[in-house]
């Protein structure tokens, strides 16, 4: 196989891995609404919302360590080097982002907070190139972003007007959680180099979802309702945490963070469609304004991946 067929392959791989990650945190969305209404959590809870997060992220660390330990044919428990590495990156990525998350999301639209989202993406690659120099910043990808980004914005202003206005604990919190989520991605990329990116995974998440639950517990938040079918909700949300963030940290040990970080620009999408077909907004989803986002992040997607001469890299 030619070195231009092994690239390919490469892409290829890395494209059917980073859908398979956009789809399952897509389907979080109507899975995480459904959630709510069996748990008895209210849209405005937002402790009980930081406790339902906890509570998801502390299993979803468990089955990833469990996971590890039944392919490494040994307990898989974090030393004190991978300490050294899961800690900030359970700061930054689960405690950090969905903290601040949650709370800004209580306090925005929804037009607004998913355009916001939108930047965590943009937000990585920059880091990765501009304060990290990890790789180079290029045209292509510039270009790349900024239509992935078009995507995100159209796809949430379908049918909804925008305000300008701007809160610190709305907008500006969501803002900080998609720098976060950002700083996350890029010290993913550098850590997954030097420990195992599916034990820093599962120890990162089992950290971070118990200091969220603490969080949520010490602002009175609660879960009502635990029935058979809200902890079917929870282990679905814990398995969709577990194998997409693990396949995501493992795309980003192996790769540029620009190469991985553009296909996040297809969450929102997936998130939209799969609410459309598992709550019944077809409406809302299948339209001209959902192609045309579609369309401006697959081209992003595809600038950012292309082959691209030498001095571009």
């Amino acid at each position: 196989m030619s070195q231009k067929q092994n690239k390919l392959t490469q892409t290829g791989i890395v494209a059917l891995l980073a859908c398979v990650c956009c789809i399952l945190w897509g389907s979080a969305i109507p899975v995480i609404k459904t959630g709510y209404h069996i748990l008895q959590v209210d849209s405005s809870d937002t402790a009980s919302q930081i406790v339902f997060a906890g509570i998801r992220f502390t299993l979803a660390g468990i089955l990833v360590l469990i996971f590890a330990s039944i392919k490494e044919k040994k307990v898989m428990l974090p030393d004190r080097k991978l300490l050294k590495y899961a800690i900030p990156v359970c700061l930054a990525q689960t405690v950090g982002q969905y903290f601040f998350f949650y709370i800004g999301v209580a306090h925005t639209s929804g037009v607004k907070g998913g355009i916001i989202t939108g930047l965590g993406n943009f937000i990585a690659i920059l880091l990765s190139c501009l304060i990290f120099r990890n790789e180079r910043m290029t045209g292509r990808k510039l270009v790349g972003c900024v239509l992935g980004f078009a995507g995100v914005v159209i796809i949430n202003l379908m049918g909804n007007s925008l305000d300008m206005g701007f809160k610190l604990i709305g907008e500006g919190f969501i803002l900080i959680a998609q720098l976060s989520y950002g700083m996350s991605t890029v010290l993913i990329n550098l850590f997954s180099k030097k420990v195992s990116p599916v034990v820093l995974s599962g120890t990162q998440f089992t950290m971070g979802g118990i200091v969220l639950a603490l969080i949520g517990i010490g602002m009175s938040g609660h879960l009502g309702n635990m029935t058979a079918a809200g902890l079917t909700i929870i282990f679905y949300l814990a398995m969709v945490s577990a194998v997409a963030y693990t396949l995501w940290s493992i795309l980003l040990a192996w790769n540029d963070v620009s190469k991985v970080a553009i296909f996040g620009f297809v969450n929102p999408l997936c998130s939209v469609i799969l609410s459309a077909l598992i709550l019944g907004e077809v409406k809302q989803a299948f339209n001209i304004g959902s192609l045309m986002a579609l369309i401006l992040v697959c081209a992003g997607i595809y600038i950012v991946n292309a082959n691209r001469p030498n001095r571009d890299r």
